[in-house]
C-alpha cells in the first residue's frame, strides 16, 4: 500500500480542510513541533483504511477522531496497491444526543491515468470509476483483500514505533514467545486445535444421535415387511370384487333416485299450489288510483291560476317606479337640508376666526415694538457698564500716583494728582441697570414668541375653516344640480307608499303560488303511491303466476287486477285436487327402488367384513381404494424406514472416521509440539534477516544471533566477541531494534494470506538517541531503501540533521484554530 493523497476535515487537530500530497514522495519526513499533528497524519491513514487508530487503544473509540468543535469528520485517502489506484472515504458524525458513529464509508477504483488534482474541483460518484465497496463492512473486507494485511499486521509492517521493538529486543524468552505468537498470527494453530477438538466432540455427538435413531427403527424388520405385502394383496382382491358389483349398485341407486325425484317434484307442485291466496283489499286498489289521478288534475289547474295572478301583480309593481331611485332622491333632499345648516354654521365660524386672527396680529406687532425698545435700553445699559468699568479702573490706580512719577497708563510724568471720586463704584450701578434692562428684554421676547405662536395657530384654524367651507359649498352645488328637476319629498313619499302596497300584494300572490304548488306535489305523490300499489298488486300476481308457469296457468286480463287473481285461484284449486290423487302411486315406486339398492349394498358390506376392512362408506369403490392405498403407504413406510436405517449406519461410520481424524489433528497441534517448532523456525528466520540489516547499519561490526530464546550480538571489531544485547549503547540498541523491525515487517508480509506487498514504511521517532555517525549510517540506510524503489520510506522526527537530508519534508504547524501541512522540497 502506497499513499498518494490524504484529505482531512474535522479530524482531531485538523478542523479545517487539509490536503497532504504524497505524489513522487519516495523518501519524506514529517517535521514540526511536539503536538502539532505529525502523528495525526499517520492516524488518519490508518483510520481511513481500518476505521481505527492503534494509539486510541480501543477499536470502538471512534469519537477520538472528531474535533471537539465539529459535528462531522471526513477522511479521504487515495492509495496505490499492486499497480491499481483506489480512493477510500470514511465519514463520522455526532448526533443531537452527542453520540458519534460512522455514517458512511465507500471505496472506488480509479480509472487508469486519473488526474488526482481533479479532487480539488469537486467530483461526483460517476467521475471516480468502479465502486468496490459501499458501506463500512464492505470497505473493511475490501481493504484486507486489496492490501493483503489485517489491521494488527498492518500496524506492525507499515507504521513502526521503535519503542515497541526495543522492548521486543530486550524481552524475556517467554514474553518474546507471546509477542511472536500475536505478531505472526501463530495463535491460529491453537484455534485450529480447538476447532479440531470441537469437531471430534461434534462427531461423537452425531454417533450417539445415529445410535438413538437406529434404536427407534426396530419395527422395520423382515416380518413387518412380509405382513405389509400380504395386506396389500388382500385389499387388491377386495377392490377388484367391489369394482365388479359397482355397476349393479349404480343402476339400483339411479332407479331409487329417479323415483324419489319424481315424488319430490310432485310434493313441490302440491306445496306451490296450496300456497296461492288472493291478496286482501285487491279490489279497492284500482279505484283509489283513479281518484288520485283526478286530484292531480285539479291541483295543476289551481297552480296555473295562481301563477297568472302573480305575473299580473309583478307587472303592476314594475310599472309603479324604481323604489331605490326614489329613496336616493329622498336621501338627497335630507342631505341638502343638513348641509345647508352646516354651511351657515361654518360661515359664522370663519368670521369669528378672522376677527380673532386680526386681534392676534395687532398684539404681535405691539409685542415686537416693545421688544425693540427693550433691546435699545439693553444696548444703552451695556455702554454705560463699559464706561463705568473704565472709570473704575482709573480710580483703582489713583492711590498709587505721586507727583513727578510716571503714569502707568500714558507713561507721562504726573504734574498734579486728580481728585479722588466719592465712595462707591459706578460699575455696580451700571451692572444693576443692565440686569434690569436684560430682564425687560427677555420678557418682551417671550411675549413676541407667544403672540407669534398664537398667530400661526389662528392661521391654521382659519385656513382649515375656509377649506371646509369651500368643500361644503361644492357638495351643496352638486346636490342642487341633482335635485333641480326632482319632485318634492312629499310626492316621493306618496310614490314609495304605492310601491310598498304593490309589493305586499305580490308577496301574497307568491305565497299563494307556493301553496298551490305544494298541494299539487302532494296530489302527485298520493297518485304515485296509489299507482305503486296497483303495480305492486300486478308484481305479486306475476310472481305467483310465474312460479306456476311450468304447470300451465290460464292467461290473465291485464285491465282487471281483481279478475285476474280470481281466475288464477280457481285454476289452482282444480290442479291441487288432481295431483293429490297421483301422489300415492309415486310413493309406492320409491319404496320398491330403495329395497333393491339396499340388497346390493349388503353384498358389498359382506366383502369388506371378509377382508377385515370394517364397514364401507357411501362410495364402496372409493373406500376399497383408500384401504388399498393405506396398505401400500404402510408398505412404503416400512421400506423407507429400512432404507433410513441403512443410511444411518453409513452416516455413523462416516462420523467415526471424522472423529478419529479430528482427534489425531488436535494431538499433533498441541502447544508443546507444533507451535514450539513454528516459533523456533520463525525466530531463526527473523534473526537471519535482522542480522543482514544490522550488519549493513553497523558497517559490518555486528551480527545478530539467538541462543535458547536470548538475543546476542557478535562484535566483529572485537575478534568476534559474543555480547548480550543489553550491553549495546543507545544508538546501537536503535540499530538492532530497527533491524528487527524491518525484518519482522518483511516476515509479517510473507505470512499474510493475501500475498501482501509492502510498498511503504513509516518510522515514528526514535532517532534522537543516535550520535552523528550512527545517524548518518541510519539515514544512508533509509536512503538506500528508498532508492531501490521497493518502498516509500517516511520518518516522523524532531532531529533537524536527519530532516535536512530527506528530499521531501511535510512541515506541520498548529494555530489556535487548526493544524496546517506544507510540503517543502522536491
Amino acid at each position: 500500500m502506497r499513499p498518494l493523497r490524504l484529505d482531512l476535515a474535522g479530524f482531531t487537530v485538523f478542523r479545517e480542510p487539509t490536503t497532504v500530497d504524497f505524489t513522487d514522495a519516495d523518501f519524506f519526513a514529517l517535521v514540526g513541533p511536539t503536538g502539532s499533528g505529525k502523528s495525526t497524519i499517520l492516524d488518519a491513514i490508518c483510520f481511513a483504511l481500518y476505521g481505527t487508530v492503534p494509539r486510541w487503544g480501543d477499536r470502538r473509540a471512534i469519537a477520538n477522531a472528531l474535533a471537539p468543535s465539529c459535528t462531522e469528520a471526513r477522511v479521504r485517502l487515495v492509495f496505490e496497491s499492486a499497480g491499481r489506484r483506489f480512493v477510500l472515504t470514511r465519514v463520522i458524525r455526532r448526533d443531537g444526543k452527542g453520540n458519534v458513529a460512522t455514517k458512511g464509508a465507500a471505496m472506488e477504483q480509479l480509472p487508469a491515468g486519473f488526474d488526482l488534482t481533479r479532487f480539488d474541483s469537486g467530483l461526483s460518484a460517476e467521475d471516480l470509476g468502479d465502486v468496490v465497496a459501499g458501506n463500512p463492512s464492505e470497505v473493511d473486507d475490501a481493504v484486507q483483500e486489496i492490501i493483503g494485511l489485517p489491521y494488527e499486521q498492518f500496524t506492525k509492517c507499515v507504521v513502526l514505533p521503535q519503542g515497541d521493538f526495543a522492548a521486543f529486543l530486550h524481552a524475556k524468552p517467554a514474553e518474546r514467545q507471546k509477542i511472536l505468537v500475536n505478531l505472526l498470527g501463530l495463535d491460529v494453530y491453537g484455534q485450529i486445535r480447538e476447532r479440531a477438538n470441537a469437531e471430534a466432540a461434534a462427531a461423537e455427538a452425531q454417533i450417539k444421535a445415529c445410535d438413538g435413531l437406529l434404536a427407534g427403527l426396530t419395527d422395520a424388520d423382515d416380518a413387518a415387511l412380509h405382513a405389509a405385502e400380504a395386506r396389500v394383496g388382500v385389499l387388491r382382491t377386495l377392490a377388484s370384487d367391489v369394482d365388479a358389483l359397482m355397476p349393479e349398485l349404480d343402476r339400483a341407486r339411479r332407479d331409487a333416485l329417479a323415483a324419489r325425484e319424481t315424488l319430490t317434484a310432485l310434493d313441490a307442485e302440491i306445496d306451490k299450489l296450496a300456497r296461492v291466496r288472493i291478496p286482501a283489499g285487491i279490489a279497492s286498489v284500482a279505484d283509489a288510483a283513479t281518484a288520485a289521478r283526478a286530484a292531480v288534475t285539479g291541483a295543476a289547474e289551481a297552480v296555473t291560476a295562481a301563477e297568472e295572478r302573480e305575473e299580473k301583480l309583478r307587472g303592476e309593481l314594475a310599472a309603479a317606479g324604481d323604489e331605490a331611485a326614489l329613496r336616493r332622491l329622498l336621501d338627497a333632499h335630507a342631505e341638502r337640508a343638513r348641509l345647508g345648516r352646516e354651511a351657515e354654521r361654518l360661515a359664522g365660524a370663519v368670521a369669528g376666526a378672522q376677527a380673532e386672527h386680526d386681534r392676534a396680529v395687532t398684539a404681535l406687532e405691539e409685542a415686537r415694538r416693545q421688544a425693540a425698545e427693550a433691546q435699545a435700553a439693553l444696548d444703552a445699559a451695556f455702554e454705560a457698564y463699559e464706561a463705568a468699568q473704565t472709570a473704575d479702573a482709573a480710580a483703582a490706580l489713583r492711590p498709587h500716583l505721586r507727583v513727578g512719577d510716571a503714569c502707568p497708563v500714558c507713561e507721562q510724568n504726573v504734574a498734579k494728582l486728580p481728585k479722588i471720586a466719592g465712595a462707591g463704584s459706578a460699575v455696580d450701578a451700571a451692572k444693576a441697570a443692565g440686569q434690569k434692562a436684560r430682564k425687560a428684554k427677555n420678557d418682551a421676547d417671550e411675549r413676541v414668541k407667544k403672540c407669534d405662536s398664537a398667530v400661526r395657530d389662528l392661521d391654521r384654524t382659519l385656513t382649515a375653516a375656509r377649506a371646509q367651507a369651500e368643500q361644503l359649498a361644492g357638495r351643496l352645488a352638486d346636490l342642487d344640480g341633482r335635485l333641480a328637476d326632482a319632485p318634492e319629498p312629499a310626492a316621493i313619499e306618496r310614490d314609495l307608499a304605492g310601491i310598498a302596497a304593490a309589493a305586499r300584494n305580490l308577496d301574497e300572490a307568491t305565497a299563494a303560488v307556493r301553496a298551490a304548488r305544494e298541494e299539487h306535489r302532494a296530489a302527485v305523490a298520493a297518485a304515485g303511491r296509489a299507482e305503486e300499489k296497483v303495480r305492486a298488486g300486478w308484481r305479486d300476481f306475476d310472481r305467483v303466476r310465474d312460479d306456476l308457469a311450468r304447470l300451465g296457468p290460464p292467461p290473465a286480463d291485464r285491465d282487471d287486477l281483481a279478475g285476474a287473481w280470481t281466475a288464477l285461484a280457481d285454476w289452482t284449486a282444480a290442479e291441487l285436487l288432481t295431483r293429490r290423487g297421483t301422489r300415492e302411486e309415486v310413493a309406492a315406486s320409491v319404496a320398491d327402488a330403495s329395497g333393491a339398492a339396499d340388497a346390493v349394498r349388503d353384498r358389498i358390506a359382506a366383502l369388506f367384513t371378509a377382508a377385515g376392512s370394517g364397514t364401507p362408506g357411501d362410495d364402496p369403490a372409493r373406500s376399497a381404494a383408500v384401504a388399498l392405498e393405506r396398505a401400500q403407504a404402510e408398505l412404503r413406510r416400512v421400506e423407507e424406514r429400512r432404507a433410513q436405517a441403512d443410511r444411518l449406519r453409513e452416516q455413523r461410520a462416516t462420523h467415526e472416521r471424522e472423529a478419529q481424524v479430528a482427534k489425531a489433528l488436535a494431538t499433533h497441534l498441541r502447544a508443546n509440539n507444533f507451535e514450539r517448532w513454528l516459533l523456533e523456525e520463525a525466530l531463526d528466520s527473523l534473526v537471519t534477516g535482522a542480522s543482514q540489516i544490522l550488519r549493513e547499519l553497523s558497517a559490518g561490526q555486528y551480527d545478530l544471533g539467538h541462543d535458547k530464546g536470548e538475543f546476542f550480538v557478535v562484535d566483529h571489531h572485537d575478534a568476534g566477541l559474543r555480547r548480550a544485547v543489553r550491553t549495546l549503547s543507545g544508538g546501537e540498541t536503535f540499530q538492532a531494534s530497527l533491524a528487527l523491525a524491518l525484518a519482522l515487517s518483511e516476515q509479517l508480509a510473507g505470512l499474510s494470506t493475501a500475498s501482501a506487498s509492502l510498498e511503504s514504511i513509516v518510522l515514528d521517532e526514535g532517532f534522537g538517541t543516535l550520535d552523528a555517525a550512527t545517524l548518518d549510517t541510519v539515514t544512508a540506510t533509509l536512503e538506500n531503501l528508498a532508492a531501490r524503489g521497493e518502498r516509500m520510506v517516511g520518518v516522523v522526527t524532531h532531529v533537524t540533521a536527519l530532516a535536512e537530508r530527506i528530499p521531501v519534508r511535510f512541515e506541520v504547524r498548529k494555530d489556535a484554530r487548526t493544524a496546517h501541512v506544507e510540503r517543502v522540497g522536491l
